[in-house]
Formats: C-alpha cells, structure tokens, sequence
C-alpha cells in the first residue's frame, strides 16, 4: 500500500551558538516528513550533522525529491546505509502511522549543557535550581590552562549530588592526559570522545590507564563504527546520536545482543525528532545515566 506523504525544510538559528572543538555551531537545518493515514499522521524528522559522518543535508533533500508521491514500505525499507538521518527519519514517520498508542508518557532524567570556558561558573546554579543534577561542559574549545582552572572551580562549586561530564569532541589532542590527570579525585562522570575518531588505540590505552570513565561519542556515529569499536574492546561509555545514526532497529538489536553502557544523545533535532530519539532512550538506556538531551 503507498501513502501520501510531504516533506519541507526547516532552519533556525542556534541562540547562543554552540560552541564545541569543531567550532562554533550557529543554525540547525533539517527537513520534516509528513505521511499521510487514514485516520493517522505519521511524522519523521531528518537532521543530519554531516561533521559526524552522516549525510548533508542536500544529499537528503534530493533524496526525498527522488521518492513517489506514494510512499511504500519497501522504499523505506530500502533507503541505502549512505543516508543514516533519512533512515531514521522515515521509520519513525512509518512507525507512528501504524502504531497503536503513540502518546507514550517518557520518563527520563536530563542534562544541562553549560556554556562553554567560564560562562559555566555562572550558569549552573540557575539550571540546578530548576533540578537538573547532570551537567555537561564542552572541553577543547579554549586553551588548557583557562579550562583546567575552570574545572577545578566548577567541581569544587557544584553539590555533592551533581554530576559533571566533559565533552571534548575529539580535541584534545596532545593534551588529553594533562586533562585526565586533572581529572583525577575530581568526581567526573565520563570524559566524552577526548581524541578524534581514528584514535581509538590511544582511546582505549587512556581508558586502562586513568580512573576517569571515558566515553565515544564521533567515533561510533553508525552502525559499523559501534560495531568495530565494540569487536576492539571498547567497554566505556557508548554515546549515541539515533537521529543520525541509521535505521532504530539496527541500535535495538545491537543493544540486545550486547550489554553495552549507552547514552542516548541529542543531535539537536526539533520537537518531532527528539520524541521519537527519547522514546528509545526510555527503551534503551541505563535509567542510573541522564539522557545527553535538556528538559522540554
């Protein structure tokens, strides 16, 4: 049977800008997807961050330009591996036009992103007050010294009963043991993705050698880089973005084959993405972790 279905673009700006290694990021763009039931609305988003490995967000446009006006199961079913954000955009789509009871309430624990260098010191006591008790910093994004002595003054000023990650996006390079070193006695929840993607040998040597629990992030974006880094011994933290990462099924299977410690994480979708990315943290996750996404 082919359904209706239309897709349109969408753009905001990113207020402020998030910065992060790769530089600061200023808009979000992405395409929503709209199939059409007899009684029901299927909605997906696509939202693809092509820095992560996913595809851009033209190669998804002209991909949803290519399709029939009459959307069928194989063509969803037959989107090619190239296109992990129009995977799961259209599942998700598919998946809420035939499920029964799509409203399911989610209960979940959330984290806050603090800003970037020492803005952080200032904003996390109005994010505690609102009862976040996870806070994440994004690392690498300016020198060593200025972060390191923010770090210290972050951990010593946030209650005991919080719990601060780090992200560094791959950056830190050459500095990534002076960082795990501070780190030390410091409490840290995880340190997320502290050497690029290719690393992973020197990711999981840092791994055996600090107490500091690391995380990948970058380098398990798709299906075949969880699984490579699974096969490698990688036994840490496991941050996934769904949105970009392929197919829902393919994480669902993977986690049930494998008691991995997953974090589902935010591509910064909209309203419509982020549902359906938190219904399989709900399914998916250690509920002991708070989801890489804030409240509401």
């Amino acid at each position: 049977m082919a359904y209706r279905w239309w897709f349109q673009h969408y753009r905001y700006s990113l207020e402020p800008p998030l910065l992060t290694a790769h530089g600061p990021w200023l808009t979000r763009e992405g395409i929503i997807l709209q199939i059409a039931g007899d009684r029901t609305t299927g909605w997906g988003e696509i939202a693809p961050i092509p820095w992560f490995g996913s595809e851009t967000l033209d190669q998804a446009w002209q991909f949803c330009a290519s399709l029939p006006s009459g959307l069928t199961a194989d063509a969803i079913a037959n989107i090619p591996e190239s296109l992990p954000a129009c995977q799961f955009g259209f599942a998700w789509a598919w998946q809420q036009l035939h499920e029964d009871s799509p409203n399911q309430s989610i209960k979940l624990n959330y984290t806050a992103l603090l800003p970037a260098g020492i803005d952080a010191l200032s904003a996390w006591p109005g994010l505690y007050e609102q009862g976040y008790k996870t806070f994440k910093w994004k690392i690498a994004v300016y020198s060593p010294p200025i972060e390191l002595e923010v770090l210290q003054a972050l951990r010593a000023a946030l209650p005991g009963d919080a719990k601060l990650r780090l992200d560094a996006n791959g950056g830190l390079s050459s500095a990534a043991e002076v960082y795990l070193r501070e780190c030390e006695g410091l409490d840290i929840e995880f340190l997320e993705q502290p050497l690029p993607p290719a690393e992973l040998d020197k990711t999981l040597d840092l791994s055996n050698r600090f107490c500091t629990p690391l995380a990948l992030d970058e380098a398990i974006a798709s299906p075949r880089q969880l699984q490579h880094c699974y096969q490698r011994g990688w036994r840490g933290v496991f941050v996934v973005k769904p949105a970009i990462f392929g197919y829902p099924q393919i994480l669902r299977d993977f986690c049930d084959r494998y008691p991995i410690d997953l974090v589902i994480s935010s591509a910064l979708e909209t309203s419509i993405g982020r549902r359906h990315v938190l219904q399989m943290a709900q399914e998916l996750q250690n509920c002991d972790r708070a989801v890489g996404f804030s409240q509401g």
